[in-house]
């Protein structure tokens, strides 16, 4: 008898959750939730419309946003109306404005970003403080015969052709490696000799004599 109490009080729970539930999902939404929206999209370089990864995605003046996946992907909840700033190292920060207009409670984009390179100028660092110096110490410098067989064995082709197999890439050698993986994943990268553009260009140069020696 105690279990079928139980088991009644346990369904009459179970009931009045399920119209709670049923209630709640058939009120309109309020004015808070249906200006928000799910806000996915890409983030893209202009030079070669390759993804850029973990570019970020702020909404300016707040503490909501993404960040940008391995693939330039993101997905996040946003409101209409807001202003988002996209940001990532070596690219020109972009701004876009939600539209309030929208219908949907969907949205998607693709952003484009343009490189920012910043060149300066070289700084050559020399150990002496004048070229007069440079001349003293260049006319009395004694170099022993130890020296040059060091500097004649170190120049050699087989020991420089060792440690150019054994040196390890740098950092702009594996982004462009890593940055042509992405842009040519899963296909043959292209062949310029078949190009029309790419021979155009060919011969405007030698037109001009651009392959001229000078």
């Amino acid at each position: 008898m105690l279990k079928k109490i139980y088991l009644l009080v346990i369904l009459i729970g179970w009931v009045g959750l399920s119209f709670a539930q049923q209630k709640a999902s058939s009120k309109p939404p309020t004015s808070k939730t249906k200006d928000l929206l799910q806000f996915s999209g890409v983030v893209v370089g202009s030079d070669s419309l390759a993804p850029i990864p973990y570019a970020s995605i702020i909404v300016k003046h707040s503490s909501r946003g993404t960040i940008s996946d391995y693939f330039g992907y993101f997905s996040f909840v946003a409101k209409k109306s807001d202003t988002l700033e996209f940001s990532a190292i070596g690219y020109s920060s972009a701004i876009f404005i939600i539209p309030d207009t929208l219908s949907a409670n969907i949205y998607s984009l693709i952003q484009v970003l343009h490189s920012d390179t910043v060149l300066l100028k070289s700084v050559n660092i020399y150990p002496w403080p004048s070229r007069e110096h440079f001349k003293e110490a260049f006319l009395n410098l004694n170099m022993s015969d130890k020296d040059l067989n060091y500097a004649t064995k170190n120049l050699e082709r087989a020991a420089l052709k060792e440690k150019m197999t054994g040196m390890a890439a740098d950092a702009t050698a594996n982004y462009r490696y890593t940055q042509s993986q992405i842009y040519y994943g899963g296909q043959q990268p292209t062949n310029n000799l078949l190009n029309p553009i790419a021979w155009a260009k060919f011969i405007k140069a030698w037109k001009n004599g651009d392959f001229n020696t000078k």
